[in-house]
């Protein structure tokens, strides 16, 4: 990401790219092409190589397998060790990708998603003409994983950060702990980090056939038990060696780590890979104790729930009545035609290009109340949706050349009316233009609040007269 990268807006590639490689568990050679997508289209996996060409959308709830990676199934395909790529993906700012495969799995490379990184910065990263819409953790949501001793966090934030610790009890690993600011940081900081593995796990996949495309190069083998020069025997065979050897350090043939803490920071990518299943760009701190794809997406489910459940909260506006209004009732009075007992807005608080908030105070002796549900008063939906159509006005009005303008409006559509409003409510009168202005035409989407939840909401479009 570069000093000009917006992270309020929406990215994609700038042109299809291409990549060719093995499959870890499977030893199948895929080729993967990733392609540019429209704004909303999130990550989304096709299977080019099966009848129909299926297609697997990056969601938690697709996930069916997480033994040995993380695997998404849907439409009667599915597709393997999707976090590394998806990882790539995440740090590297792309939030519109299609990512096209010839075989059931993501190639594994050289463990890491450093492949990955490179072919998106050589198709660029385009930024898009739409908003980014980021979800903040407003209180802390853990998850622990009792049987695994795996515990999870995610604190408030204003940026995305991550910190991972493992502890294997293992004396070549160690404890170990990583860490990533800012997505900013994940290119050098963490996307070459190559999966591990210990010795003891890897003679039992390979007994079982099932890393049929592993090899040395794309795994960090920890060896932390004493080997038998049979045992190096049989494992170089295996990968089709003459010989192989284990450093001092406890590391299968000499490797190198690219990191000190390289297995850590491993974990955090492959967190940043699984949470990208959530399926909604967040804000918030990540604490993982001891992560693994399981309780990844445990939580990865556990997030998405919680934002589901309190999506409605995301943009409601903050009303602080010590706060001077940016309209008064004065000035509201200069600009709309309405009056007493019918001028339904109070004050606004809130005004730009494209968006305004105004507030209406409703009091038990409102002239309607008498007549509408006099034992059990409730504000009529019409006079919620009026309210709304007086506050777009001013937004519309504000946003024309000088002069004196009537609204009449044209249109209202996909009305909902959510929850009651009585007296003693605050309703918070959000109005946002869904297009620009065109022709004295105005579109704009509506919404009510009270506290912090919906009680009315509406499609408008209005045009603007000039008064002769």
């Amino acid at each position: 990401m570069d000093a000009n990268f917006n992270p309020d807006k929406q990215h994609t590639l700038g042109s299809a790219i291409s990549i060719s490689g093995t499959g870890l568990h499977t030893g199948s050679k895929v080729d993967m092409t990733l392609k540019p997508a429209n704004p909303g289209f999130g990550y989304q996996f096709q299977r080019i190589d099966l009848p129909g060409q299926p297609v697997i959308k990056a969601d938690c709830d697709l996930v069916t397998d997480t033994s040995r990676g993380t695997t998404l199934e849907d439409n009667g395909a599915k597709v393997s060790t999707v976090e590394h790529i998806l990882a790539a993906l995440v740090g590297m700012g792309v939030d519109n990708c299609l990512i096209e495969l010839n075989g059931p799995e993501i190639p594994i490379m050289d463990g890491s998603s450093a492949p990955f990184v490179e072919i998106i910065e050589k198709a660029g990263v385009l930024e898009q003409d739409a908003a980014k819409s980021w979800y903040f953790i407003d209180t802390n949501i853990s998850h622990y994983d009792e049987k695994k001793r795996v515990e999870m966090t995610a604190l408030p934030a204003t940026e995305y950060k991550i910190t991972t610790l493992i502890d294997f009890n293992s004396p070549v690993l160690g404890t170990q702990h990583a860490g990533l600011k800012n997505m900013g940081e994940f290119r050098s900081e963490i996307s070459s980090c190559r999966t591990f593995v210990f010795l003891h796990e890897l003679e039992m996949l390979l007994e079982h056939n099932l890393i049929k495309g592993g090899d040395i190069n794309n795994a960090i083998v920890v060896v932390d038990k004493p080997v038998t020069d049979e045992e190096m025997s049989r494992l170089a065979k295996a990968f089709g060696r003459t010989d192989m050897q284990v450093k001092s350090e406890g590391y299968l043939n000499n490797l190198e780590l690219r990191f000190p803490n390289e297995p850590a920071r491993h974990k955090l990518l492959d967190v940043v890979g699984d949470l990208a299943l959530i399926g909604y760009p967040i804000k918030a701190h990540i604490i993982a104790n001891r992560p693994g794809h399981s309780t990844n997406v445990d939580f990865a489910r556990v997030i998405k729930q919680y934002i589901k459940k309190n999506k409605h909260v995301k943009n409601v506006p903050v009303y602080d009545p010590n706060q001077p209004a940016v309209y008064s009732l004065q000035q509201i009075e200069k600009t709309l035609p309405h009056r007493h007992p019918f001028l339904l807005v109070d004050k606004i608080i809130e005004l730009s290009d494209k968006q305004i908030v105004g507030v209406k105070n409703v009091t038990y002796d409102e002239w309607f109340f008498p007549g509408h549900f006099p034992n059990n008063p409730v504000m009529p939906g019409v006079l919620q949706v009026e309210a709304l159509a007086q506050t777009g006005g001013i937004l519309c009005i504000n946003a024309m050349p000088p002069g004196e303008y009537d609204t009449y409006f044209l249109k209202i559509d996909n009305c909902k009316f959510k929850q009651k409003v009585v007296p003693g409510d605050t309703m918070i009168l959000k109005m946002e233009l869904i297009a620009p202005i065109r022709r004295g035409i105005c579109e704009m989407r509506g919404t009510v609040y009270v506290g912090n939840k919906i009680a009315t909401e509406a499609d408008l479009m209005a045009q603007l007269v000039k008064r002769g």
